[in-house]
């Protein structure tokens, strides 16, 4: 069975201003039965300590709800935070969405046929 992958896509800022829009974006794919969630960083030009801590938030009710959360496509700053906080370790990241496709989808290709949503 193809597990439902849903990508989450913000753009500009993550920080204590729109860290709850992102909660809200991720808490909607956990409720419509997403099993992976990837939060694809690609649009992002900043994110703070807040937006690192929604992120945080975020994986803990995905994972509450027997779903996985996967990151992809942080520019430089983004990863900073990441790897400062020592969350690189925490989280699976992946240098952009091709990435995480041959290390998550390769093991059924049918998956890469558009069973993906993106919010």
């Amino acid at each position: 069975m193809n597990p439902a992958i849903e990508v989450v896509e913000p753009s500009g800022v993550i920080d204590g201003v729109t860290a709850g829009q992102l909660r809200q974006q991720i808490s909607n794919c956990v409720h419509r039965g997403a099993e992976v969630v990837l939060l694809d960083l690609n649009d992002v030009t900043f994110m703070d300590s807040a937006g690192l801590g929604a992120i945080v938030v975020c994986s803990k009710m995905i994972k509450a709800a027997g779903a996985e959360l996967s990151i992809c496509s942080a520019n430089e700053q983004v990863y900073m935070v990441f790897t400062q906080s020592g969350m690189d370790r925490v989280f699976d990241i992946f240098a952009n969405r091709d990435e995480f496709n041959k290390a998550i989808l390769s093991t059924d290709s049918s998956l890469t046929d558009g069973s993906q949503s993106t919010v």
